[in-house]
């Protein structure tokens, strides 16, 4: 499994300067960008054993965690 943080920036390299306009412009959007963070550091947490959590919990986080990302590439493409 690896154990590489997916980052926002990371994920959307070709959109950096996008990601941090609509995170000062957009209070739904920064909030979208900061659940994902909040999600994404608990998976990489667990991941590399500093806070493990039960398997289905992960899952749950994994799937959260690509529903965010889902919503704010969706948004992204929009503007």
């Amino acid at each position: 499994m690896a154990h590489t943080p997916h980052e926002l920036a990371e994920e959307f390299p070709d959109h950096k300067d996008k990601l941090h306009t609509l995170k000062t412009a957009d209070p739904h959007f920064a909030r979208l960008a900061d659940e994902y963070h909040e999600v994404n550091r608990t998976i990489h947490r667990s991941e590399t054993g500093v806070e493990p959590l039960a398997d289905l919990t992960e899952e749950e986080f994994r799937k959260r965690r690509l529903h965010l990302k889902d919503e704010i590439a969706a948004i992204l493409q929009r503007s």
